[in-house]
Order: C-alpha cells, then structure tokens, then sequence
C-alpha cells in the first residue's frame, strides 16, 4: 500500500465527521463483493474491515460468480447499499450480465455499483454505464487502499442520497395518496405515516415514529383518550390502538405533555412536535439521535404549517365520511354503509349468510307518551345490545328510524339468536321498557346478489311478519316478490292507463220493482286489458286505493257520472239518477265537497240525481269526517245510500247519524234466496230500511223468485242480471229506448 494513505484517510475523515446523515449504531452498510479470486475478497476486506461511516459500520456478502451474485441480489437485494463487481468471471461479460440482472430483472435501482477488472482490455462500453448507473470503473491494479476507500465512501454517500430522496418521495406519495382518497376507511392513517415519513426525510432520520391524538370520534371510539393515528417503523402494529397500550413509558409522558403544554419537544433521543389545524391537534413522536439544530427546527416549522391544513382537512372528511356512512344517534353503520356491506358478504364454503331487518314494536308509541328524547336513549340502548350480542364478524346497522340490520354467517343471524336478544327489558333514560320486535329474514347461500336486492328481499320478509298474527318472523319466499313486482307493474299500468284515458265508466240499470221501470243506474268503473278483456274491479281498486289513485280516478268517475247525465236529459231521460261509489281517500281530501259540487255546477246537473254510494267499512273508518262531508252534500240536495249494507257490522247509533236516502242489500244476502227458504237478513235490513223512512235497493237479482221475493219483503228497487248487465253509455242509450216504452 502507499505510504501516504494516511493523508487520504484524514481527508475521509473529515467527511465523516458530517452529521447530516447520522445513524444509528446497530445499522450497517451491506456490501456485496463479486469476484472469482478469493484473494481479492480477503484484500477487500482487509482494506474496509474499519471503515465506519455515518456511524454504521460494513457487513460483507460474497459472490465468486455470476451466478452466486444473482442469488446473492435475490436474497439481500433490498438491503445492498453496493457492489464491487469484477467483470470478468466465469465469461468476459458476467459482470454486465449480474449488473443487467439488478437493474433490470430485480428492478434495483438504489444499490451503488463499482466495476472492477484485472483485464484493462475489457473495460466496459460509455453505453454500459450510462444505461446502468454505474458509479466507478477501475482496474484492480490501480485501485489502491486509498483510492478503494474514496470510491466506497463516495459510493455510499451517493446510495444514502437517493434513499433519502426516494424516502421523501415515499412520505409525499403517501401524503398525496390519502388526501386523494380521504374518504377512504385509512386515510387517517396513510397521511399520518406519510406525515412521520416526510419528517423523517426532511431531517434525514429513519421513518420511525407515531402520530397521537384524541380521536375517538375518527376512529368510532366513546372515549376522549389518546390513540395512535398513523405509525412508521417499530409502532405501526400499535395503529389505532390508545396511546397507553405502548410499554414505552417515556414515549406516553412525552406526547401527553406535548399535547398537553400545545408545543414543539426537541430532546437527545427524541423529538415530539405538536400540530394543529383549526383545534384538531396532533403529537407526531420521532426517534432521534441527536438534538435537533437551528436549521432542522426552521424548516419542520414550515412543513408543520403546510401539513396541519392537510391533516384539518383530513378530519373534515372524515367526520364527513361519517356523515355519509354512520347514523348520528347510534354511531352504527347506516343503510348505505349497510348496503355495500352487503354488496360484498360472501358466505365462506358450505355455509349461508343471512340478513335481518329488526323492527321495534309501536316506537312511535314510545315517541309520543314518552318524549323523542328518550325515544332516542332508547335506540342507542338497542343498538349497543345488538353490537353486544353479536360478535364483530356480524354486520349491525340502523337502517331506518326504529328499525336495525342485521348481517352474516346464519347460525349467528336467526329467529332465535335475534329474539334472545330482546327477551330482557332495555334501559333508556330513568325508564325500563321491555320491546317487542317484527323480524324479516333473508339467507344469501352465494349466489351475486346486489346489496339492494337483499335488503329488499328482508323487508319483504319483514313486511310479511307485520302481517303475521302467529309469530313475530317471516322468511323471504320468492313468490311473494314476484307478487309484489306484478303488483307494481299493475300499478304503473293503471296509472299509464288512467294518464291516457283508457279506463271507462259502464253502467247498470237499477228499476223500481213493483213496475220494473228503469230509475237509475249504477257507474261501475272497467278497466281495459288490451287484449279484449277487461282487468276486474275486485284487482285494480285495492290497488288504486293502495298506491293513492283512487282520488284522482274517482274524481273522474264523479265528473264523467255528471257529464253523462246531462247527456240522458239531452236523450229525454232527465227523470233518471246515476249513482257513485266514494272511498275513505276521498274523503280525506279536504275539497271533496267542492269538487262534488263543481262537478253537478259545470255539467248543470240537479244533485238530487247524483247519489253517492259508500260502503260500511267506509262509515266506519273515520266516521266524523264522513258524517261531516255527507251532511253538507246532503243539505245541498246530493242523494245518500250505503252500499253492501249488513256487510260490515256497523254501528246502529253511527246508522242514526247518517243523512241517509237508501240502503242496498248485498248481492250475498240476495242470493240466499231460495224455494222453500227464507232468506232472513235480506228481510230484516228491508223491515230497519222501512223503520228508518229509508228506501231499499237489492243487488245481483238474477232470477224471477228472487224479484218476487223481495217484492214481498216490501223491497223498493233492484239490480242484476234478471233486468240488465252493465253496459257502455252507448249501450245504456239503446237499452232504455227499448226497455223504457
């Protein structure tokens, strides 16, 4: 060796005793030595063994091929900080082979490389080293102790270089990252690794450190503790967890202090900085080796005022998150988080998944004697059941105001698992109430199935339990939702029908019995098929009334009866009455009465030719309203009758009350007429009709013995098919100008 290595070494020496980049003592520089001459191995080691940079010292790895160097890269290829690489080996290119390897097949782009050869005539091509990022090129010959150590120590400065960068690189791609995805579930804890990441790079540490802060509310936590938002390094298993769960006595005082006293903490062996963005604070703990400088504080200074906006902002999001996908009172998952849970449940092999609906009892009850505020301790008090009792593989949510979902494998999610939990009464405020539950059950055996399907598919089942007088549960069966989608359908179809003015108003003549003179007739509304048929009242009218149609369709009904009566008193027939059927919606309407009124007015009808017909169970619903409506309709002259009467078991003191001008005789007592039988209730509502100074219409009159009977009974009028079917207008027009003469 020269004899004047020494003034090489002091030179290197000085550059490392530059802090900058300090370490900790129990890391090393990993150096890979390839070369097919054991002694140039020995030398090499010889002339390093007491190198020490940055305070890490050199852990040697050997490769006497190119073959043993690819294993070698694929083994330890991560931690390489450099290569001193022979060129020549068992080929003339093995060394370029190894470096095409590292570069391009294990894609490592940090590790330094210095090409060494003892064949000056193999030097490498200018290409070669460009496209490959070698550092240096030396022949063994003149590669001294010296000029060795100067181009090792160059080479690991470079390496500590680009680490550095690609770590700062790493903690603004994970800052940038989870900004971009802040409703994501960890963006929380993205940006605060990212932010111990970029710190750590800006003052060339090791990302090693942990964000705290008292976010129960971010991590769905009821308490007001410290808990770890974000961790590089030795703490991010302790993510999510609360602060006091870390064994490092010393690292809990310093962030409760931080946090506590709001400011900055610079000590030997670490430091804590305090953020803050708009009152969302934070602790971001480092690991450090040594007191941080003047210059290292300035500049954490400004990148803590730009980070703290992005951490405010990543609150923001989140309590917007929760916003979006937790119900506010119970803090349970809502409906939408519900639903792509379920969009995502797949039952494990040779199981099924099942989903609930939990619907609570007369709530509402609870609301109105009780107060809304304890309705809602009551609520909070359920769900914490429900979180309780079922284990976190099972999904709970609140789907609607009082009512809970319930999600997963189906020995969890059952009937019996379900009721178990409301068979003991629940506090809610000063009060102990016990509930009582409505549950709709749906099972997913794997089959892809959209969260919205099952969730409907439950409260179909949960709708059938309501209707239950047996038990407190029902199954979903596939019938009952082809049902209900054709009941839909029919639905849009009557209104896309109603819309277009296909429905039609038929009519059946109603006579006097003693001289079978037509003196009125009945509207019966029909519906059209389109297929030559027609869709029967008994199906479309519960339907109408269900979906709200009935008060526009019976609207038409009144004002399409008016115009055809003026039509009859255009034909000479101005002695004849049209009767209508109301339902209870109608009623409700608070202009029924004008619009009654407006339709006789428009057409110039004479209301006593207008009778409305209403059935017992209409009376009975809300009988003040109707008595009301009928009352003010009556005093303007509007004929009264009460439809399907004996039907409905209605009340004889609500009877008195009513203004009424006929009662009809259902078709079922009618039909009860027979030779040789008497036919008692038909006869007892004529002789009450008789009483009360009220007349009597029979309907479905469909044979010469029952017209005589009710002859005899003292029945005033009748319909059926003894005397005529419903027929069109036109019809009806033909039918009295044969039948009236």
């Amino acid at each position: 060796m020269p004899s004047d290595y020494e003034n090489d070494e002091l030179v290197f020496l000085d550059e490392e005793s530059h802090t900058e980049l300090e370490r900790d003592h129990d890391q090393v520089w990993k150096i890979l030595v390839v070369d097919d001459d054991e002694e140039i191995h020995t030398v090499t080691r010889l002339a390093l063994s007491d190198l020490i940079l940055h305070n890490k010292p050199l852990e040697f790895h050997h490769a006497y091929s190119g073959a043993e160097a690819r294993a070698c890269i694929e083994e330890h290829g991560r931690d390489l900080a450099m290569i001193l690489l022979d060129v020549v080996m068992e080929s003339d290119d093995a060394g370029f082979q190894v470096v095409k390897y590292l570069r391009d097949e294990a894609k490592l782009m940090e590790p330094r490389i210095i090409l060494r050869t003892g064949q000056p005539g193999f030097a490498p091509e200018e290409d070669v080293i460009k496209n490959y990022d070698i550092n240096d090129y030396k022949t063994k010959t003149e590669l001294t102790r010296s000029k060795l150590l100067t181009s090792v120590i160059s080479s690991l400065r470079s390496y500590q270089q680009i680490m550095t960068i690609n770590q700062s690189r790493l903690g603004l791609q994970k800052i940038i990252s989870s900004s971009a995805n802040l409703l994501e579930e960890h963006s929380i804890k993205g940006f605060c690794e990212g932010i111990v990441t970029q710190i750590s790079s800006l003052i060339g540490l090791d990302a090693e450190g942990l964000v705290c802060a008292k976010a129960g509310t971010v991590l769905d936590k009821s308490d007001d503790g410290v808990y770890i938002l974000g961790a590089a390094g030795a703490y991010a298993s302790f993510i999510n967890e609360p602060i006091n769960h870390l064994s490092n006595v010393e690292i809990r005082d310093a962030i409760n202090r931080c946090l506590k006293i709001k400011t900055h903490l610079f000590e030997s062996t670490y430091t804590v900085l305090y953020l803050n963005g708009s009152g969302y604070e934070a602790a971001v703990f480092l690991s450090t080796t040594h007191e941080m400088n003047e210059m290292d504080k300035g500049l954490l200074e400004v990148f803590l005022s730009s980070i703290s906006v992005g951490y405010e902002n990543v609150y923001l999001f989140h309590e917007l998150r929760n916003a979006a996908f937790k119900d506010w009172l119970t803090r349970l998952p809502n409906r939408t988080q519900f639903i792509n849970v379920l969009n995502n449940m797949v039952p494990e092999a040779g199981q099924k998944n099942s989903v609930a609906l939990v619907d609570i009892n007369h709530f509402s009850d609870i609301n109105d004697g009780l107060g809304q505020e304890l309705g809602n301790e009551l609520l909070k008090s359920v769900a914490d059941r429900l979180r309780t009792c079922f284990p976190e593989s099972i999904e709970v949510a609140r789907i609607g105001a009082d009512v809970y979902g319930i999600a997963g494998n189906t020995e969890q999610v059952n009937e019996a698992r379900i009721n178990d939990v409301f068979q003991d009464a629940f506090k809610a405020g000063d009060y102990t109430l016990p509930i009582n539950v409505k549950i709709g059950l749906c099972e997913h055996s794997g089959e892809a199935l959209k969260g919205t399907t099952l969730l409907k598919r439950a409260n179909i089942a949960l709708n059938l339990a309501k209707r239950s007088l047996s038990d407190n549960f029902a199954f979903f069966a596939p019938e009952v939702e082809e049902e209900t989608a054709g009941r839909i359908n029919l639905i849009r179809k009557l209104r896309t029908d109603f819309t277009d003015r296909k429905l039609e108003l038929w009519f059946q003549p109603q006579v006097d019995l003693a001289t079978e003179r037509v003196v009125g007739m009945e509207g019966l509304l029909r519906w059209p098929d389109g297929s030559g048929g027609y869709i029967p009242p008994g199906v479309f009218v519960p339907l109408a009334e269900y979906s709200g149609l009935i008060v526009d369709i019976g609207q038409w009904v009144l004002e399409e009866s008016c115009r055809r009566l003026a039509e009859l008193d255009k034909q000479g027939y101005a002695d004849l009455r049209i009767a209508v059927n109301v339902s209870i919606p109608q009623f409700r309407d608070k202009l029924f009465v004008e619009k009654v009124l407006r339709a006789l007015e428009t057409n110039d009808c004479e209301p006593e030719r207008l009778e409305l017909e209403i059935t017992e169970s209409v009376v009975m619903d809300e009988p003040q309203i109707v008595i009301d409506a009928l009352t003010r309709l009556k005093s303007h002259g509007v004929a009264i009758a009460i439809d399907d009467f004996g039907t409905g078991f209605s009340s004889m003191s609500y009877l008195q009350k009513f203004p009424l001008d006929r009662l009809k005789v259902d078709r079922s007592f009618v039909s009860d007429i027979r030779p040789g039988q008497s036919a008692f209730i038909a006869e007892t509502i004529v002789t009450l009709g008789a009483k009360l100074g009220l007349s009597t219409i029979a309907e479905g009159v469909e044979t010469r013995e029952q017209a005589n009977y009710m002859i005899k009974l003292g029945c005033d009028e009748a319909q059926g098919y003894l005397f005529a079917k419903p027929m069109p207008f036109d019809a009806l027009i033909s039918f009295l100008s044969n039948y009236q003469k």
